[in-house]
């Protein structure tokens, strides 16, 4: 199975998974291949981004068969610039940790108004929010998803940046973490009033553990980065928020 990344403007972090860096807040999307389902991480931050994510996503996969979509889409947290986008892959089954279907139900007009104020135009901010897609399934702990030929495992590895957190580690070598906002690397990590400060950098512990020295990390922001920047992080954070 071969996924021509690069040359639809992705980066390949492995013969099943690549990403793309999208413009404005230079939010991460991901992408994990398998035999018989695809799953996207991170919709993006409107409807017509989502729907932009969706078409290049069957690109990638047209050469692999016909008909080949996203099955699976999983949210890293419950942000804008990486939910809005979640209605434009309505037919794919949709994951987050425990507890984000509620928040989603009752913040909706937090969203919107927080993506108003990040500069998205009112117009968008509330079509998205009007069709805001919350989990069909909820990890608690973790869960694997088996996509033919690879198991993708998905983890509520917080609470930290905020309280519903959520992992996605594709195995291979290299192994792949993407990792949301718990890790960012354009710029110093963003600690809104939902972020629970005094777990973060035990998050991030935890974030190590599941990924190890080798894998690769996707921060939900900025340039791929690999296990000691998270140490690094991790150790930044603690000394930000006065934790051990």
């Amino acid at each position: 199975m071969t996924v021509l990344w690069e040359e639809s403007g992705w980066e390949a972090l492995g013969p099943r998974a690549g990403r793309v860096r999208l413009p404005v807040w230079d939010c991460t999307a991901g992408l994990v291949v398998g035999a018989h389902g695809a799953l996207l991480i991170d919709p993006g931050a409107s409807l017509a981004e989502g729907a932009r994510l969706r078409a290049e996503a069957r690109r990638l996969l047209a050469p692999l068969g016909a008909g080949r979509r996203v099955t699976h889409l999983a949210l890293t947290h419950p942000h804008f610039d990486h939910v809005f986008g979640a209605a434009a892959c309505a037919d794919a089954e949709v994951f987050g940790a425990a507890g984000l279907t509620a928040l989603l139900a009752r913040g909706r007009e937090e969203l919107r108004a927080d993506a108003v104020r990040h500069g998205l135009t009112p117009e968008e901010a509330a079509e998205a929010a009007e069709a805001l897609v919350r989990p069909d399934h909820e990890v608690a702990g973790e869960r694997t998803l088996e996509l033919g030929g690879v198991e993708v495992l998905l983890a509520t590895v917080g609470p930290g940046h905020t309280a519903h957190d959520l992992a996605v580690l594709v195995p291979g070598s290299p192994r792949v973490v993407f990792c949301g906002d718990l890790v960012e690397e354009s710029g110093e990590p963003q600690a809104g009033p939902d972020a629970v400060t005094s777990r973060w950098p035990a998050a991030l512990d935890r974030l190590l553990a599941l990924g190890g020295e080798d894998a690769l990390y996707v921060p939900g922001h900025g340039a791929v980065v690999d296990a000691g920047f998270v140490r690094s992080q991790r150790d930044e954070l603690a000394a930000r928020f006065g934790v051990s």
